[in-house]
């Protein structure tokens, strides 16, 4: 192969990368996008009492706030917005809950390494 050869075919590969890059940048955008557009929630979708049988920590949305309850051992949890800034740490010492006042929203609850979820507050 000539160095000629060598270089057009070094010069399409990095087309295609960056065509791929480019493309791949904005589905990622288009999916954000569409990811953060509010999303009708049932009236029905969040208990109206909370009650732990779980051995380990639980987050639980409510109405107006979200509930932390520690389960055996101390637990700490962190609240994150959607877009992953981190809003509140929480401590809730052993066999104890805590019920902290959020604005409605979605929310992402962290307890410790063990667990992350999705909480909804209405």
């Amino acid at each position: 192969m000539t160095f000629v050869k060598k270089v057009l075919i070094l010069q399409i590969e990095t087309q295609r990368r960056r065509k791929m890059k480019r493309l791949l940048y904005i589905v990622t955008c288009l999916v954000a996008m569409g990811a953060m557009q509010a999303v009708p929630v049932p009236d029905n979708f969040l208990p109206q009492r909370i009650e732990s049988t779980a051995t380990g920590p639980v987050a639980q949305g409510a109405e107006g706030r979200i509930v932390f309850i520690a389960g055996n051992s101390d637990a700490t949890f962190n609240v994150y917005s959607i877009t992953g800034q981190l809003i509140k740490v929480v401590r809730v010492s052993a066999e104890q809950r805590a019920s902290i006042d959020f604005p409605k929203g979605f929310y992402i609850v962290r307890c410790g390494n063990q667990w992350s979820r999705k909480v909804v507050v209405r």
